[in-house]
């Protein structure tokens, strides 16, 4: 066996670790904000914002697929784009076409859930680990839109409940993936099933940790500038990522 040979085949995504899980809250709360900004502040609408992040989250996308080995800038701008796109898209879905939280989110759910066992049946695994071929990319990337869109109806939904708001849903979210966390290391045969209910469920997280962050004070948010917690949010990712270089996750065969 060659010195080459014996070099791990890397997957064209980040290793899951506590470090990946932390910058993907963040980057879900970016989604909000900034969504929320070109929709609401700038006064465009979810359309034009849908229409726009949706633009980006294809060239992203593409790049992405396109790119031969994991870069960790390209990818994260990628999941920022599905979450900007989701953040508009689910309140287009929800507001403007007028079939509510509860109807968003069930439309949303039937279609990640599609998603995922299109995956499943037509290449055998939904293991991040496998993400190195474009049709697995493909597969990947449209099941983290639906993942992002559904988190987006899900927080919102969640929070609009007097008795819960923003920081009580919060709670409710983050108990929820403590408790994915403790099955994850206890029940090792359906890691991939835990990952991607740990990856769903961070976005409703970060949407209402969002919306808490430039949401009025009467409707229970700090009323912070969308800009600037953008910006914050966007500067902390940058930070990260370059004082802790990721790596790609190895490929599983």
């Amino acid at each position: 066996m060659t010195a080459s040979s014996t070099q791990p085949v890397l997957a064209k995504v980040p290793q899951v670790t506590l470090l990946f899980w932390l910058i993907k809250i963040v980057a879900t709360t970016l989604g909000e904000t900034a969504g929320d900004a070109v929709s609401m502040s700038m006064n465009l609408g979810y359309l034009t914002g849908t229409l726009i992040f949706g633009g980006i989250f294809i060239v992203a996308v593409v790049l992405q697929i396109r790119w031969r080995r994991f870069h960790p800038f390209l990818y994260w701008a990628t999941i920022i784009a599905t979450t900007t796109v989701g953040t508009t898209l689910a309140d287009y879905a929800d507001r403007s076409l007028g079939i509510g939280y509860a109807g968003g989110t069930t439309l949303l759910c039937l279609l990640l859930a599609g998603s995922l066992l299109a995956w499943k049946f037509t290449l055998g695994s939904i293991a991040i680990e496998t993400v190195s071929q474009p049709k697995v990319e493909a597969f990947y990337w449209t099941t983290i839109m639906f993942s992002q869109t559904l988190g987006t109806a899900l927080g919102d939904w969640t929070a609009s409940h007097p008795e819960l708001g923003y920081v009580g849903a919060g709670l409710v979210f983050s108990a929820m993936l403590a408790v994915v966390a403790a099955l994850y290391f206890i029940q090792s045969g359906y890691r991939p099933s835990l990952f991607w209910a740990a990856f769903i469920l961070t976005r409703p997280l970060g949407a209402v940790v969002g919306d808490f962050l430039d949401k009025p004070l009467a409707d229970g948010g700090l009323d912070l500038s969308r800009y600037t917690a953008s910006a914050v949010l966007l500067g902390f990712m940058v930070t990260a990522i370059v004082l802790y270089p990721q790596r790609a996750a190895a490929r599983s065969h």
